[in-house]
């Protein structure tokens, strides 16, 4: 795990590079600072969520996003 050595920010957004056994997470703060550049299986990608408090996830749009996606948002209304 790589994060910022200047600030220990809270991160605000996340984004998700999906992959077919591995993700690639990067936190911003609310200024759009990457705090956070981590590299997770697909067995570790809720664990290491749910260690982070709430946020906004980013991630492509794909079957795979769906699936994940839903996941991690039960109760907020997909837009289509």
């Amino acid at each position: 795990m790589r994060t910022s050595q200047k600030t220990a920010g809270i991160i605000t957004t996340i984004g998700i590079d999906l992959g077919k056994n591995t993700f690639h997470l990067i936190g911003f703060d609310q200024r759009g600072v990457i705090i956070l550049q981590q590299k997770v299986s697909r067995g570790q990608l809720e664990r290491r969520l749910a260690n982070i408090p709430r946020c906004r996830i980013g991630m492509e749009s794909c079957s795979g996003s769906h699936h994940i996606g839903g996941r991690f948002t039960p109760s907020v209304p997909m837009p289509w």
